[in-house]
């Protein structure tokens, strides 16, 4: 009898708990966390330039530099308007800047769209394409 209830007692015994899933928990918490305080980060950040670009009139793509090899190449085969408008944008902001104006006191009722994206999508595609080169031969470089 002393003999049976010592093996109940064994095959009762629960398993301890997986130290891997404790860490995935509280990496996944960690993650949630980061990730909120980068959301709130990048809105700040957002909207810090935001007012700036409103300054001389410019959009988020203004910024990027031409002598990058993908801007390049989307600005070489985005519509002419557009690369007439990114123009426009870049010399009037220069002259804002010399003259230490903002856009606002020349015309104020003027509406900036400063986040449209017109070459962005572009670059993306050109860099997913380069990507996928250098895999497709990866193995010439051997």
């Amino acid at each position: 009898l002393a003999l049976a209830r010592r093996k109940t007692k064994k095959s009762r015994k629960t398993p301890p708990l997986s130290t891997t899933t404790t860490h995935n928990t509280s990496t996944m918490a960690l993650r949630m966390i980061g990730d909120k305080v980068m959301g709130l980060m990048a809105a700040q950040y957002q909207k810090a330039l935001g007012s700036q670009l409103a300054t001389y009139g410019l959009r988020y793509e203004d910024l990027l530099n031409e002598d990058e090899k993908e801007v390049k190449e989307a600005l070489e085969l985005a519509d002419p308007e557009v690369v007439t408008g990114r123009t426009r944008r870049l010399k009037r902001a220069i002259d804002l800047n010399f003259k230490r104006k903002s856009l606002q006191d020349y015309s104020p009722n003027m509406e900036l769209d400063m986040w449209k994206k017109e070459i962005y999508v572009d670059i993306e595609k050109i860099r997913a394409r380069d990507q996928e080169y250098a895999q497709l031969n990866a193995h010439n470089k051997q």
